[in-house]
């Protein structure tokens, strides 16, 4: 398993893909795949099932891992 610099909490810019330029949060680190959860980035929409604790069902809006990679740490944040 590899060390990481980017921590849970750090601010980070993403430096690839569709949110390219955005600055935000860590919310999770994904160490044995080697990916992030950045909060407001790579959100899609999952189809929720009709249940008991969801009776109305429909859609609900995620943030998915991304490679670590496509983040750096942001400037000014030590």
């Amino acid at each position: 398993m590899a060390k990481f610099k980017i921590k849970k909490g750090d601010m980070v810019q993403v430096i690839a893909g569709d949110d390219k330029g955005k600055k935000a949060k860590v919310l999770q680190v994904l160490p044995k795949q080697a990916q992030v959860i950045v909060e407001g980035c790579k959100v899609v929409k999952k189809a929720i099932k009709v249940s008991e604790k969801n009776p109305k069902g429909g859609f609900v809006s995620k943030e998915m891992p991304m490679s670590i990679s496509n983040v750096k740490k942001a400037e000014g944040d030590n």
